[in-house]
């Protein structure tokens, strides 16, 4: 019964339909935000009703093998473009994470937010739309389509309501997400071209594209078109520089959804359409992503140290972080795989949380620079408290959610490439250097400036500890996520039927 209800299409539209409640609301700010987060825990609370029934819809007969939930319906014929969406346990956790993300965002927000709230609060709604889009969607025109409907929001998040060198951050982030998302439309309508000229059936379906036959040449094109436009969103070595200065100049709910659901559009790109569609390609470009993802961990580390921003020294270590989750998508093995997409959710909780709690002593103390504080820990022990707690979990500390998404990565990776798992070893010390200095000076460091700071209020003190819950959920019994997507990973990875 519940496979003939839309619900994938709920999932996706909810929070575009919220816009509608917010439009009485233009001139009432607060009451604006009241709807806004309502429909955001709406959708938070559907996610999580899916997430209790996946047992039950894992017994479902599906048009594809693995999928939990399934809608096909023709869009545009004449094209061959369908409004076809589906679920399986990755797309499961995908989902989950941007709808507990942007409750997080628009929480946080509450009182930094005070210019076009309500304007706000819709890009926020339009956004996360977009992204629950993305992380459904089996055809590659409408994948497409979402994929360009996230960016926009993000788009005016930080060329509005950002500060510092917003507009130059606010360019540098179109350009480069735009030249990626041309390339990768060429490379859609190229397969679409190939594909039709094959069967003689025009489809941009992802289960029919990826039975195309296709010479090693051509899928060497058309997978680099994929990888560099995923790769910037990843972001990739040296195609990361976008990355820091939209960090810094973005507020910090933009921060937070950056951080936790747009990077991982790359990663998530990769995982469902790259590598599926160009399995040879994929293969022979493996030893170029090992090298990117390593060279992304030591030089994104090494320039971590030297910030003074807290909020650019943590804009770094993303992207170091995600350089682990890159290992793990090139190893393309079971285990590996498994802990990519694990870290992708655990990088998502663990670095926006940072980014919250650096966005709440700014609003206090009206700087982010390290060297204007020290001994937090005295004057605001609650805030210091899970600012340590966090870090620790960025350190991949045994117990936090991360090292278990790491773990699981070096530990798929081993046999396919020991060298590799050998420097992503090495590589793992640094993120210990540059946060314990972050904590030394910021929590314990003898106090440089007297700074009149008041601790956490109620609101903040819900949504760090919220974020703590998951974080050690996660990192003490991670068996439920992983089970979830078991059987998706296999069935990509050639282990299942």
């Amino acid at each position: 019964m519940l496979a003939s209800y839309p619900l994938l299409t709920i999932l996706i539209f909810l929070p575009l339909a919220g816009c509608l409640l917010l439009l009485p609301l233009w001139n009432r700010a607060p009451f604006a935000r009241l709807a806004a987060f309502g429909v955001a825990a709406a959708e938070l609370a559907f996610a999580g009703w899916l997430y209790s029934m996946w047992r039950e819809l894992e017994k479902v007969p599906t048009k594809l093998p693995g999928y939990l939930l399934m809608e096909d319906t023709a869009w545009i014929p004449s094209f061959g473009i369908r409004y076809t969406v589906g679920l399986d346990g990755i797309s499961l956790l995908m989902v989950m994470l941007t709808s507990f993300t942007f409750c997080v965002a628009l929480a946080v927000s509450w009182r930094a937010i005070k210019e076009r709230a309500v304007l706000f609060l819709t890009l926020m709604l339009v956004m996360e739309s977009g992204i629950m889009g993305v992380f459904l969607s089996l055809d590659l025109a409408l994948f497409y389509l979402f994929w360009e409907i996230m960016l926009i929001p993000m788009f005016f998040l930080i060329g509005v309501w950002g500060h510092g060198r917003k507009i130059y951050s606010t360019i540098k982030f179109f350009l480069f997400t735009m030249f990626g998302s041309l390339l990768m439309l060429l490379a859609i309508i190229a397969l679409h071209l190939l594909h039709a000229g094959q069967s003689g059936v025009a489809t941009f379906a992802l289960p029919e594209l990826m039975h195309t036959r296709l010479p090693l040449n051509t899928q060497l094109w058309l997978f680099a078109a994929f990888f560099l436009a995923f790769a910037i969103k990843f972001p990739l070595f040296p195609l990361h520089t976008w990355l820091p200065d939209a960090h810094t100049d973005a507020p910090t709910a933009g921060s937070v959804v950056l951080a936790g659901l747009l990077l991982k559009t790359g990663s998530y790109g990769l995982i469902r359409f790259g590598y599926p569609l160009f399995p040879l390609a994929a293969q022979a470009f493996t030893p170029l992503f090992y090298t990117l993802a390593l060279l992304g961990i030591f030089y994104a580390s090494l320039v971590a140290f030297a910030q003074e921003d807290m909020k650019r020294l943590i804009a770094y270590s993303s992207i170091g972080h995600m350089g682990y989750v890159a290992i793990g998508i090139a190893a393309w093995q079971p285990v590996a795989l498994s802990g990519s997409i694990l870290q992708m959710a655990n990088h998502g909780v663990t670095t926006g949380a940072l980014f919250c709690l650096i966005g709440m002593l700014d609003e206090r103390a009206h700087t982010r620079d390290i060297a204007a504080f020290g001994g937090l820990w005295g004057k605001i022990p609650l805030w210091s408290f899970f600012f340590l707690i966090f870090s620790l979990t960025s350190m991949g500390v045994p117990g936090l959610n991360s090292f278990v998404g790491e773990f699981l990565i070096l530990a798929g990776t081993i046999k396919q490439s020991p060298v590799v798992v050998v420097l992503s070893f090495i590589g793992i010390v640094l993120p210990l250097i540059y946060m314990v200095r972050l904590v030394q000076e910021v929590v314990f460091q003898k106090e440089r400036q007297s700074l009149v700071l008041e601790d956490l209020c109620s609101r903040e003190m819900a949504i760090l500890t919220a974020l703590l819950l998951l974080d050690l959920w996660v990192g003490v019994h991670p068996a439920p996520l992983l089970d979830m997507i078991h059987l998706p990973v296999q069935l990509l990875t050639g282990g299942g039927q």
